[in-house]
Parts: C-alpha cells; structure tokens; sequence
C-alpha cells in the first residue's frame, strides 16, 4: 500500500466518523449511550451541533487514527489483492462505532489518571482557600439561580461562580484552577445523570451552604424513576458540611419530601408562610415585580426577567444571600439590574420581531411557564422546538402534553425533530390546531425558510428547547 493511497483511505474513514465523534462527545463520552444511538443511526447529523476540540477529544482523534492506520497496515499485509482491500476497506465504514468503542477503552485508563490528577489539584487549591463555599443542584433552575445569587452576592463579597453550565466534576475543576484566586464566595453549579454524582462533586467541593432548586423528572433515560432523582439531589444536603445551612425550594411534592428529610439547618421558600415567599405578583413581556417577604419582612421588588420560574429562583437565591449577610435594600438593587441567562427565557428584540430563547430548557415544566410569558405578547405567535428527549418511558406523553398546551397559544409551530414529532403533532391535533399551521423541518436551513414566510411585523417566536441560529 502507497503512502499517498493509505493517507487517503484514512483521511476518508477520519471524515465518516465525524459524526459519529460528535455524537460521542454530546453523549458526554459514554460509551453505552452512544453505542445505542450509533446502532439506531440517531446520530448528530445537524449542523447545530458541532465537534468542540477539547484536549480530551484530541487525544480521542489522535488514537483513533493510530488504531485506524494500524489496522490498515495489517489488512494490506494479510490481503494482496486490491479487490478484497477494497472489500475490507467498505467494511471499515460499517465497523466505525466498533472501532470508536475500542479506542474508548483503549486511553479509558489515560482519562482516568487525567481525571485523578485535575480533581486533586484543584481540591488541593480549594483547601487553602477560606472562601464560603455554595453548592446548588435541582432539576430546573440551577443555572438562573446560580448567576442570581452570584449577582446578589457582589453587592458584599467578591464571588468565584462556575460559568455557563460548568456542573461536572471537570467543569468546576476547571473553575477552581483557571479562576478562583482571592474570591470570598465560590459558587459551584453540580449536575447529574447517574446516582452518586452528585456526592462525589459535594464531598469535593465541601460547601457549607446549599441550594436545592425545583426537582422533577429530567434525564429519565438515565435515571429511570423520579425517586433516583430525588434521591440524587438529595445527596447535596446529605454530604454537605453538617454545620452548614440549606435552601431548600418548596414548590413541588419532590421537594417538600426532601425538606422533610434535610438534617442540617434548613430554610423553605416559595410556600406562603415559609422563610421567604412572594406575593403580589405581577408578571408581563417585560418582566415583573412582587413583594419579597423574608421572616417577617417584605420588600417590593421589580426585575426583567421573565416568568414566574424565574421569581421563584430570585425567592430561593435572595434567601441564601439574607442568610450570608447581604440587606433586602442590596437585594433589591440587585434584582433590579439582573441580567437574563442566556436561552432561558431571555427576550431577543431583533426589528420588530421579539424572540423569547428558551433554547436551554428540556422539561415541561420550564415549556408550560414559557408559554405563560408567550401568552404576555400580542400578535402572531410561533414555537420552534424539537421537544423532550431523555425522558424514558414518559417521552412520548410529554411531548403529546407539550404539542396541547402549544395548541392553546401559538399560532404556528415548526417541530425541529423527527422523533418527537409524531406524538407533538398529536396532541397539536388533539386541541385541534390547524394542522395547515404545522411545519416540519429537518435542519436549520428549512427552519430559517419557513421563520422568513411566517414572521410578520411584532410577532413573537418562542424557541423552546432548540438554539437560535443568529439573526440578522
């Protein structure tokens, strides 16, 4: 085999597995979750999606293409004839997810020393720094709440918080080594797909005070039952550091159960009565304001963001910030100059059309509120989105739920996915939606035509749990 021929094979075979690589690497690396989509050619086909070249992932390519080359090399050896090269070489392009599974357990071992290595270095750092230190899990909320309480927090202390969705063991590992320097707050965002990970990232970080936000049914996929959940979530308030105290958001029947269990010094928001609540609420396109009562005490507050989720969030995090010392007249300050989090419920005015990119939320409930903050907006309504995925058994009734509560707002819909549209357009049908209003499309660039023949002056375009390409 010429070196100019064995280079051209191998650069081929490299391209075919692009889209097999970014799968991988959007699975989060495992290996079993990809290994499925790869077999029922559920693969990152869109060009949404992008391979993202982090140092893990280059070591990935690196070794792919060594044991790609390697098994080329062997098969010219042990096959002389051209045709059955060729034979040999088609077969390749069927055994790539084999082969990408291999390469996984190949520098698997490598990962792991990685991994070992970061973790320690930053728990070594954290250890020499006396900072208060915050952790905050939930289902729903964790990214809003945290940039909140973040901003709430600087009216007193300088704060280190985890950027974007920085809540892996590797992302705040990341945070403590890059960023975290004098700070007198650090904020860690913690996620979880599996039970335990949530445990191993509070005995890691160690915080003193926490903040459960909203549990319910997300990445049923993974965790199969509601109750893994919970009791994943729960693990911050079990491991946290026992003197500490905990936030606990008390809307929802998961949530109350998990208070009810909480050891160490706990505090309830969002039930009438409790530690802090509101009231009076008053909510529209251009955000709201309600009354913040905090043991005993009220202050009026007004805010841009939209949604009642998102007073729930500014409720729980102002808790935590009056319990760390920071007066209602900050808090106050504060909440009036928040800033939107990016694709959660952040209002895009582009001309005269107003975008609500809600592209960041993948569950229900955060769907229903904003269709709430839709139902704020005059003219033409239309919803852009792919619906659920990792929701187990109860995808298809949750997206057949999100295809009826559409119908009863919007306009137009364009469903984004091919797995989730048949149980979309059903519950459309079902609260009998136009069916001439549905539109279907496969990639951006017939999204982009169809929003170019619907909007109109002062319509609204919500993007529920689907990224906005940029508008000009």
């Amino acid at each position: 085999m010429s070196f100019l021929y064995g280079f051209i094979m191998l650069a081929i075979l490299v391209l075919w597995a692009y889209v097999y690589m970014k799968t991988y690497q959007l699975e989060g690396y495992k290996i079993g979750k990809f290994f499925d989509k790869a077999l029922s050619f559920n693969l990152a086909n869109g060009k949404k999606n992008k391979l993202i070249l982090t140092k893990r992932m280059w070591r990935y390519i690196i070794t792919y293409i060594i044991f790609t080359y390697a098994l080329m090399v062997i098969n010219c050896q042990f096959t002389p004839h051209w045709a059955l090269i060729i034979f040999n070489f088609l077969v390749y392009f069927l055994l790539t997810p084999v082969f990408m599974v291999i390469v996984h357990y190949i520098i698997l071992p490598i990962e792991i020393l990685i991994k070992k290595y970061y973790m320690g270095k930053a728990a070594r750092k954290l250890a020499t720094k006396s900072c208060k230190r915050i952790g905050i899990t939930g289902s729903f909320g964790k990214t809003s709440t945290k940039n909140i309480l973040a901003s709430i927090l600087e009216k007193e202390f300088k704060v280190c918080v985890t950027p974007a969705s920085y809540n892996t063991e590797m992302g705040i590992c990341k945070t403590i080594l890059e960023k975290l320097d004098d700070e007198d707050v650090f904020i860690a965002e913690m996620g979880a797909r599996n039970k335990g990970d949530i445990r191993i990232l509070t005995e890691f970080v160690r915080p003193q005070y926490a903040i459960l936000t909203t549990v319910g049914p997300m990445h049923l996929e993974s965790f199969k039952t509601i109750e893994n959940i919970e009791q994943t979530k729960f693990e911050l308030l079990q491991f946290m550091d026992r003197d500490g105290s905990a936030v606990i958001n008390g809307d929802g029947k998961s949530n109350l159960k998990l208070y009810k269990k909480c050891k160490v010094s706990k505090f309830l928001t969002c039930v009438e009565g409790s530690f802090a609540w509101a009231k009076d609420i008053k909510t529209g396109k251009n955000g709201s304001s309600f009354t913040l009562m905090i043991e005993g005490q009220e202050v009026r507050l007004t805010t841009r963001l939209l949604g009642k989720c998102n007073i729930d969030n500014i409720v729980t995090a102002s808790a935590l910030a009056y319990i760390m010392g920071i007066t209602l007249k900050d808090i106050k300050d504060a909440v009036a100059k928040l800033e939107p989090t990016p694709h959660r419920l952040e209002l895009i005015k582009n001309g005269n059309v107003n975008i609500i990119d809600d592209s960041y939320n993948s569950n229900l409930t955060g769907a229903l509120e904003a269709l709430n903050v839709l139902k704020n907006f005059e003219g033409r309504k239309i919803v852009i989105t792919p619906g659920f995925v990792e929701m187990g058994e109860k995808q298809s009734d949750l997206n057949f739920r999100l295809g009826a509560e559409i119908a009863d707002i919007a306009d137009y819909v364009i469903v984004m996915n091919e797995t989730n549209k048949n149980d979309i357009l059903s519950g459309l049908i079902s609260h009998n939606f136009k069916q001439g209003n549905i539109f279907f499309a496969n990639d951006r660039e017939k999204q982009k035509e169809y929003i170019a023949r619907l909007s109109s002056e002062g319509c609204v375009i919500l993007f529920e749990n689907d990224l906005p390409d940029n508008f000009s």
